[in-house]
């Protein structure tokens, strides 16, 4: 997972990234988190605040912020955006009747000056769900395609299996191998 792409990265010297994950509550994002940290995904619990973790390897140190996703909480967001050097958002893939809400979110946060230009990956999650809306249904309700000052992808993926992560990952190495050019 995330320690093979900081593999593929060990030419880099003492290089530090700061990866926000944001997303509605209950879009998966610890899960993810757990996932990229190649850590047990069995029993999560809402965030009520932050989880941060850092992973070392080669000299390198990535620091992904998972804030949680709660109503309440999203306000604090922006406080969080400082420095960040790639955006991951989490959808719920099988919560349609949030997409609006979610939409709306992620579209305030692209505005912010914090995030001019920073790389946006969007974990279209659940995918394993039934009810699991295509990813690139969930990328033109978003308008993602409108998206023209900064990098995006879109990434079908189950945080609970897995499936798709790495895929996402391999993005991620891309864009910070084509920010060290």
């Amino acid at each position: 997972g995330l320690l093979s792409v900081i593999q593929r990265l060990k030419g880099s010297p003492e290089q530090e990234l700061r990866i926000v994950l944001l997303g509605l509550d209950n879009a998966g994002k610890t899960t993810l988190l757990k996932r990229l940290a190649s850590e047990e995904v069995s029993t999560i619990t809402p965030t009520q605040g932050f989880n941060i973790k850092s992973v070392h390897s080669h000299g390198f140190k990535l620091n992904v912020w998972d804030i949680g996703g709660q109503r309440s909480i999203r306000p604090y967001w922006k406080k969080y955006l400082g420095s960040t050097d790639l955006l991951i958002y989490v959808i719920d893939s099988a919560d349609q009747k949030r997409f609006e809400e979610t939409g709306q979110e992620l579209a305030e946060l692209t505005e912010d000056e914090a995030l001019t230009g920073v790389p946006l990956l969007v974990f279209a999650n659940k995918q394993d769900l039934v009810t699991a809306a295509p990813a690139a249904e969930i990328a033109e309700g978003l308008s993602l395609h409108t998206y023209r000052d900064r990098e995006w992808q879109i990434q079908a993926c189950s945080a609970l299996s897995g499936e798709g992560v790495q895929d996402g990952m391999n993005w991620i190495s891309s864009q910070i191998m084509n920010r060290k050019k």
